[in-house]
C-alpha cells in the first residue's frame, strides 16, 4: 500500500495532472503506478515527462538506457524500478537474461555498453564523486561528451524515480524483479 494518496484512474488524479496521465496512455497503453503517484505533483510529473521525453530523443540507444536503469536500480535497491526496467529491457530493448543479470551487477557483455553502465554505477555509488580516469574510460570506448553528459542525465532520471517509488512505497504493477541489496 503505498504511502501516499495513489489516484485510481486518472479521472482521480489532480485535474492538471490529467492531461499529463492521457498522454501516458496514449503512449504506453496503460498507466503504471509510478505516473499516477508522481501525478500528486503535476510539476513533478511534467518535469519527469520532460526529462525523459528529451532524454529518449537524445544519442543513447534505448538499451543503453535500460541498462543504466537497470544498474541504477539495483545499487538503489528500487524493486519497482527495477522490475518496470527489467520488463522493458526484454521486451522492448530485446536484451536477454544474461544481459540483465550484467547489468543489474553494473556492467554489460557488450564493450561499449559496459563502459556506459560502469560509469553509471560508479557516479550512483560515490554519488557524482568521479575521476579523470573514470570520465576518460567513458571517451575511449567511443562516447562523446554530449553521451557522457547523457549517462549522467539517465542516472538523475532514474535516481529520481528510484526515490518516489523507495520513499512512497508505490505498488509494483509489472512482473516483480527484487534487488539483492541496497
Amino acid at each position: 500500500m503505498s504511502r501516499i494518496d495513489l489516484p485510481a484512474s486518472i479521472d482521480a488524479a489532480p485535474e492538471a495532472a490529467r492531461p499529463l496521465l492521457e498522454a501516458v496512455k496514449k503512449s504506453l497503453g496503460a498507466v503504471p503506478n509510478m505516473f499516477r503517484l508522481t501525478a500528486n505533483s503535476t510539476a513533478a510529473l511534467e518535469g519527469y515527462l520532460g526529462l525523459n521525453g528529451a532524454l529518449a530523443k537524445g544519442s543513447l540507444s534505448a538499451p543503453t538506457r535500460e541498462r543504466i536503469a537497470l544498474a541504477v536500480a539495483e545499487i538503489n535497491g528500487c524493486d519497482y524500478c527495477l522490475s518496470a526496467h527489467s520488463y522493458l529491457a526484454k521486451n522492448l530493448a530485446k536484451l536477454d537474461d544474461a544481459e540483465i543479470a550484467a547489468n543489474r551487477n553494473g556492467g554489460s557483455s557488450d564493450p561499449k555498453a559496459d563502459a556506459a553502465v560502469r560509469f553509471a554505477a560508479k557516479l550512483v555509488r560515490e554519488r557524482g564523486q568521479v575521476s579523470d580516469a573514470d570520465v576518460s574510460a567513458v571517451k575511449m570506448a567511443g562516447y562523446s561528451e554530449g553521451e557522457i553528459v547523457e549517462i549522467v542525465a539517465h542516472v538523475a532520471l532514474n535516481t529520481l524515480t528510484n526515490y518516489l517509488n523507495e520513499a512512497f512505497d508505490t505498488p509494483i504493477d509489472f512482473p516483480v524483479v527484487s534487488a539483492r541489496a541496497a
